[in-house]
């Protein structure tokens, strides 16, 4: 930031700095990029993103963001089972019927297969399980028959933005603006977000190439905050803004029911009988204690069609220089115990799909243990602890899961 307070570039991060928080023999300062404007495009939950929404208030005046966890794999089947350009959506099963979420399964070229399940982050049971959940629908009928004689060759797991219209933050700032993922503009129904992104893109040079263009610099182009909406990003999420909150309203069944007619009004005649409805709560301070739930009883791996966690971290390619500090911060350790652990059954256990967060006895104590060389970089422990007590940041090289193939 300068003087003023506006945006005027990012920081590389230093490298080099051991585990203890000290500089080692390989230590380098990192480096300032500097420009006249900052375009901030980091995905799902942006570290600089969610400083900057933070700094800036940008969340101000709109409901809060919403999320979901997808978790996929990708399989090589057999010849027979393979059906080049099938895409099969479903909602639903296994999860309950108030609990949101889905899978995907597409047939690719060379008898590929990516199959994945996305389950909202919105859910109140801490004892329930996403990798599970995703384990589980591989084995219903309709869907094993493809997998069996298959190889798993791919894993991986990411948090996906779904509060849509309703929860896009104001995108400007002085000095900068967001776009993409990190601005929240995916199109959950449509299950895409990638032409939204491309579109904000667009949108924001061309609104940066004028004020360059007029001599400025480092301020606040309002222009492009004002004009979204009222574009082809606005318009495609606009139709179906009403489709999340009535599906978490009413669950699975009638929500996604309520959730097609108002897309069909939308649609074809431009209005909501329901308005623009409210998320409420985030998907944190959806979490209710374990006191309320019962726990979910999950069927062992079979090592086959379904595995455990660990093996699937295996595939991700994921790596992490274990002489580094930790990149995900615990903010205060007690209220980790006292609350994540003791009120709410250990919840991060479960929500993150590669197995980073343990509860293990020490000494006599419940002691949470950070295995940070997991991480696969989903985000959903940044989203979902329920005192928002886990901060992700960028570990320090840079490292993290290798897709060659995803």
């Amino acid at each position: 930031y300068n003087d003023a307070g506006a945006v005027i570039g990012v920081a590389t991060g230093d490298m080099g700095i051991e585990k203890n928080g000290e500089p080692g023999p390989n230590y380098t300062r990192g480096m300032e990029l500097l420009g006249k404007y900052t375009l901030i495009g980091e995905g799902v939950r942006g570290s600089l993103a969610k400083q900057l929404i933070a700094k800036f208030d940008l969340q101000r005046d709109r409901e809060p963001q919403k999320f979901g966890i997808g978790i996929k794999e990708l399989w090589q089947v057999k010849p027979e089972h393979h059906r080049p350009g099938l895409v099969q959506h479903s909602f639903g099963w296994p999860l309950g019927m108030k609990t949101g979420g889905g899978s995907f399964l597409y047939h690719l070229e060379d008898n590929l297969v990516a199959v994945g399940f996305v389950v909202h982050l919105n859910y109140k049971n801490p004892y329930l399980y996403p990798f599970e959940e995703f384990q589980r629908f591989k084995t219903h009928p309709a869907i094993r028959g493809t997998f069996e004689g298959g190889k798993r060759l791919s894993y991986g797991a990411r948090a996906i933005t779904e509060g849509g219209y309703q929860s896009v933050p104001k995108l400007t700032f002085p000095g900068g603006a967001l776009i993409g993922c990190s601005a929240g503009l995916v199109n959950v129904p449509r299950i895409k977000g990638s032409h939204n992104a491309v579109l904000s893109g667009m949108l924001a040079a061309e609104k940066l190439a004028a004020a360059i263009e007029a001599g400025r610099s480092h301020d606040e182009v309002a222009e492009i905050e004002n004009e979204w909406r009222k574009g082809d990003i606005g318009r495609d999420l606009k139709r179906v803004r009403n489709v999340k909150p009535l599906w978490s309203k009413f669950g699975t069944a009638l929500g996604v029911a309520l959730g097609g007619f108002d897309m069909w009004t939308n649609t074809l005649f431009g209005f909501s009988f329901f308005g623009t409805l409210k998320h409420g709560k985030t998907d944190a301070q959806s979490l209710e204690p374990a006191s309320q739930h019962k726990p979910i009883a999950y069927p062992k791996p079979d090592g086959v069609l379904t595995f455990d966690r660990l093996s699937s971290v295996f595939l991700s390619n994921t790596n992490h220089e274990e002489d580094q500090p930790v990149h995900l911060k615990v903010k205060d350790m007690g209220l980790q115990k006292r609350s994540e652990h003791d009120i709410y059954a250990g919840p991060s256990t479960r929500y993150c799909p590669a197995g980073v967060y343990e509860w293990v006895e020490k000494d006599g104590q419940d002691t949470f243990v950070i295995n940070a060389q997991n991480c696969v970089h989903c985000k959903t422990c940044d989203i979902k602890d329920p005192n928002q007590n886990i901060n992700w940041v960028p570990p320090q090289g840079g490292e993290g899961p290798v897709y060659p193939n995803m």
